[in-house]
């Protein structure tokens, strides 16, 4: 026994991240920090016709070797010295994480919707692992659903793509496993005391190393929480970049820093409320191509001009559109190869001037295009674990106040709103997936939101489709739907532009 409740049972696995951390940090009993997929399936070629409960629990099960952080749960450090360790789960229970409901009859989209929502808006239990997957039965068309929730301190984009790689297969009857997983060292828990050592041990060292790294982020850091909550860092930003243009105007280079860029307050940017609101719909992968190729541009300058012209007519219809550009924060993958397997966040971003301010279609795409090129060119210059090392800033002891600062940028807040709204796309595979024998038809993402960033549209492709996820905040606006149709109506017009376009 280790003398403080017995820890000496436990197994360290590993310490959390500066990044996996602010997941943790921004969170309260409105902003919730996992990340979930609302997959529709077709049962008809599962076993028996149908994929029930016991059939998606054995599968999970089997497959938990191969799913490490779904077997890991949070260890604080006393005091918040230090940012908290993942622990192996003595009392894994697979009943409590993997669950079944039904929708009443017809099953319709906005129902489904609507149980989302509910599943959304409920923070995950920090006293077991983070993560949760509900069957849905009773889709209409004689379909269900899986929904899984995992929190954004375990997985980003990439990693969580490939946990849902271990859960789904190519083949509706299975593939066969490997017998072991990961390799995942651990370490026999110290106890609370020892934790306790362990953070005030390598607080002096997180000091220097942030110290050392204020030049590399100066640039930059401004365009990041929860850093940029702190008085006289945008101010900091400003004067880095206006230094590096500077240079650049003797070296020949202009320079493309983004800390002028300032989001405009719109309804989107206040506090939001525990409620979520979900919506869903697809787009075809080969008509955005179709615009892609037309125009010269690429996929994703195509989902950012789709974005943007349907927030510019969300806001137009809540009267709210700003005169200035909106601001999007676009995360960026930046996982190689040889991080498979290790989960957790490696993650960019970029900060990109949406063209919500122009209201011709095709004018928006080539504004997007051209805004894109400008955010890549300026994300190049970043080093790989920019935000890590930024984040990595702000002494863990202070770390959560500084996230809900930067969070709080409401109405009565003296900050501006750091971004609009979220936009990601994000690569998916384009041959079919099944589970337990059920087949993949479409997967809807849903993602974060929080004070200050109250919309939030991901795009997933899949097959020939592009899957869109959109979560808002069902106090700040009541029509989040028209965004997909927004989306389509902008496709629409661009197809039938680039078919009029002279060769």
């Amino acid at each position: 026994m280790s003398g403080d409740g017995g820890k000496s049972s436990l197994r360290l696995v590993r310490q959390l991240t500066s990044l996996d951390a602010e997941f943790l940090a921004i969170e309260d009993d409105r902003n919730f920090a996992h990340v979930s997929g609302l997959a529709v399936l077709d049962p008809s070629g599962a076993p028996g016709g149908a994929l029930d409960l016991s059939d998606l629990r054995q599968l999970v099960e089997e497959r938990l070797h191969l799913l490490p952080p779904f077997r890991w749960k949070l260890e604080e450090v006393p005091l918040g010295l230090d940012h908290p360790w993942w622990v192996e789960d003595d009392d894994f229970d697979i009943s409590y994480h993997v669950r079944e409901l039904a929708l009443p009859t017809p099953g319709d989209d906005r129902q489904l919707a609507t149980q989302v929502e509910r599943i959304f808006s409920r923070p995950l239990d920090r006293a077991r692992p983070l993560w949760e997957i509900y069957l849905i039965q009773g889709v209409h068309g004689d379909r269900a659903a899986v929904f899984t929730k995992i929190h954004h301190a375990v997985v980003d984009g990439v990693s969580g793509a490939e946990i849902l790689g271990v859960l789904f297969d190519l083949d509706p009857a299975g593939r066969e496993l490997p017998a072991e997983g990961p390799p995942i060292e651990t370490s026999p828990h110290p106890g609370s005391l020892g934790l306790l050592a362990k953070g005030a041990t390598a607080l002096p060292g997180r000091v220097v190393s942030g110290a050392k790294s204020l030049p590399s982020t100066a640039m930059n850091v401004a365009d990041l929480p929860p850093v940029r909550a702190f008085p006289g860092v945008r101010s900091l930003g400003v004067a880095a970049e206006r230094f590096r243009r500077a240079v650049g105007r003797r070296q020949g280079d202009a320079g493309t820093g983004r800390a002028g860029l300032k989001a405009p307050r719109t309804l989107l940017n206040d506090r939001i409320s525990g409620h979520r609101h979900f919506s869903f719909g697809t787009l075809s992968l080969p008509e955005v191509k179709a615009v892609k190729d037309a125009y010269g541009v690429k996929v994703n300058d195509v989902v950012i001009a789709l974005s943007a012209g349907a927030i510019r007519e969300f806001m137009l219809a809540n009267d709210d559109l700003p005169s200035d550009p909106m601001i999007a924060m676009v995360p960026v993958s930046v996982r190689g190869e040889q991080d498979y397997g290790t989960f957790g966040n490696q993650v960019s971003a970029m900060v990109v001037a949406l063209p919500t301010d122009v209201p011709d279609a095709v004018e928006r795409l080539m504004c997007a295009h051209a805004e894109m090129e400008v955010a890549k060119q300026h994300h190049s210059t970043q080093s790989h674990d920019f935000i890590e090392r930024a984040t990595g800033l702000v002494p863990p002891v202070l770390f959560s106040a500084a996230a809900r600062m930067a969070a709080g940028v409401g109405s009565s807040s003296r900050f501006r709103p750091h971004f609009n709204a979220i936009v990601s796309n994000v690569p998916g595979p384009p041959v079919p997936l099944y589970i337990a024998g059920a087949r993949l038809e479409s997967h809807y993402p849903a993602s974060v939101i929080m004070d200050g960033v109250g919309l939030n549209i991901t795009v997933l492709s899949y097959l020939d489709r592009l899957d869109i996820g959109i979560v808002g905040d069902r106090e700040l606006a009541p029509n989040f739907d028209l965004l997909i149709d927004a989306m389509r109506t902008e496709l629409a017009e661009l197809l039938a532009r680039a078919e009029t376009k002279a060769p």
